[in-house]
């Protein structure tokens, strides 16, 4: 018993000395690091193969201040547009909404014009989205949805500036609208050549998400031509660059950046269960956007030379159904009677391998690099015919069938109202009983849609009491005209004449 006791005080005081002598050592410092370690530690390579350090900071810096914040307000009368369930969701309704929390509450719904009410009160939508400045002098890309039926448009810089913009012009088919600023020496982003971009670069993705300004998101290219259905007009353009950088609602029409800082696109759509980030972006291609641009600021409408084809991707299955030579390409499924392709020899049954020496092996991709010319345009189709390989030089049509180009004048006045408009035909003339008259097209963000409940298709028959036959005379009764206008027409489906007023 005493040796057991004296054995158990000596392991009591070892531990009670280990422990004090382990007290008396330990030392706690807190160290302050002023680098990230891993930073040096990732790399990528640069155009000849050399590992460089992979760093987004100079990229953000580089472009946050040409990507701005666009407000629109939209105001609609309750009494003349009713609401009705949309049976199928709108991609475009979850990528642009002021509250990205509706989806999860509010059911879809669609506005379906109805006659104009001028005893219905007032209800206002605001939408928010990104827009991307390409020049000095306030030239501005965003998306057609983030524009289209806006009454108002508040763009504000990163430097927390903010302006009325107006709207140049857009292209439903593609989801690209031109907006501008009054203002001069404002920061831009260069356009570079999305044909280079490569699948697995790095990308910065640049907007305003859930209303938050200047977020800057890192990713890769997951692919390119992707074709996703979502736009909905008739000649829809789709070969989106796919990204995983994060893209939310308010993303629309902001920037898509290498890591130089060149513009490789413009952020529109996200393919997604929730309507928010699931891991897929997809932005419009820079060649395509450059010539959109192009267009609405020297012709005002946008050029697009057409084939006249319908056309599909070849894959294993169509090479097994039709007896093909190859399985890459794009098949030829019928002709347009008299169409630019009929007329310089393609047949159907054809596979477009190349367009002037460049290879297309989807439909996305022919589409893409067609939109990118005018009509009268020549190109060089390479096809497939019968185990042969040929060459046809396509002179390109447009939608009417002829090579002619369609110019509309930029008037100030007619950007101020926010309006596009067409001298009414004769024979529209004649059979509505009236000597003339000024139809409106189109109606973007402006004193039209601002001050007044017109609808597109009002037909200007005076203006403050005077007969009016043509969009130049209207324009020149307008110009240098200040206070109070007062329009006077008709709808050519609707009873009765209709008065609209608002000031200059």
């Amino acid at each position: 018993m005493i040796f057991s006791g004296l054995i158990a005080l000596i392991v009591s005081l070892g531990s009670i000395g280990i422990y004090a002598l382990l007290r008396e050592d330990r030392a706690i410092t807190i160290e302050h690091m002023h680098t990230t370690p891993a930073k040096s530690a990732v790399y990528t390579l640069d155009e000849k193969g050399n590992p460089i350090p992979l760093d987004f900071t100079k990229t953000a810096q580089k472009v946050m201040d040409a990507v701005v914040h666009i407000r629109s307000t939209q105001t609609f009368q309750s009494g003349r547009m009713p609401f009705q369930f949309r049976q199928q969701p709108d991609p475009f309704d979850d990528f642009f909404r002021q509250n990205p929390l509706d989806q999860f509450f509010n059911p879809r719904f669609f506005q379906q014009p109805n006659q104009p009410n001028k005893e219905s009160r007032p209800q206002v939508r605001v939408g928010q989205g990104s827009g991307v400045i390409i020049s000095e002098d306030g030239y501005i890309i965003t998306n057609n949805h983030v524009v289209d039926g806006a009454d108002d448009l508040e763009v504000t810089l990163a430097d927390n500036r903010s302006y009325k913009a107006t709207v140049v012009g857009t292209d439903p088919s593609t989801d690209i609208a031109l907006i501008r600023i009054k203002e001069k020496g404002l920061p831009k982003l260069a356009f570079v050549d999305s044909d280079n971009v490569k699948v697995g670069e790095w990308v910065l993705a640049v907007g305003n998400p859930f209303n938050l300004t200047s977020t800057v998101t890192a990713g890769i290219v997951s692919a390119k031509a992707r074709n996703i259905n979502i736009l909905r007009d008739q000649f829809a353009v789709e070969s989106f660059i796919q990204t995983d950088a994060a893209i939310n609602p308010g993303n629309s029409g902001g920037a898509l950046v290498n890591l130089e800082g060149g513009l490789i696109g413009i952020n529109t759509a996200i393919a997604s269960p929730t309507g928010t980030y699931s891991g897929y972006g997809f932005a419009v291609p820079t060649n395509l956007v450059q010539k959109i641009v192009e267009d609405l600021m020297k012709y005002g409408v946008v050029q697009r030379g057409v084939l006249g084809i319908m056309i599909r991707t070849v894959d294993g299955n169509l090479q097994r159904e039709e007896g093909l030579d190859v399985t890459q390409g794009v098949y030829v499924d019928s002709l347009l009677e008299n169409s630019a392709a009929e007329i310089g020899g393609i047949r159907k049954g054809d596979v477009i391998v190349s367009i002037d020496g460049q290879e297309v092996k989807t439909s996305p991709e022919l589409q893409e690099i067609i939109a990118r010319h005018r009509p009268g345009d020549q190109v060089r189709l390479t096809v497939h015919r019968s185990g042969k390989i040929k060459d046809f030089d396509i002179t390109l049509n447009n939608r009417e069938g002829n090579t002619s180009l369609v110019k509309k004048e930029h008037k100030e006045v007619l950007s101020v109202l926010g309006a596009e408009m067409e001298t009414l035909a004769k024979d529209k003339a004649q059979k509505l009983d009236i000597p003339g008259g000024v139809q409106v097209t189109k109606l973007y963000a402006g004193k039209l849609r601002k001050s007044s409940n017109m609808q597109e298709g009002f037909i200007i028959t005076k203006v403050d009491g005077k007969p009016v036959t043509s969009v130049e005379e209207f324009v020149r009764m307008l110009e240098g005209k200040e206070g109070g206008v007062m329009l006077e027409g008709m709808y050519e489906n609707l009873p009765g004449e209709y008065y609209y007023a608002f000031g200059l």
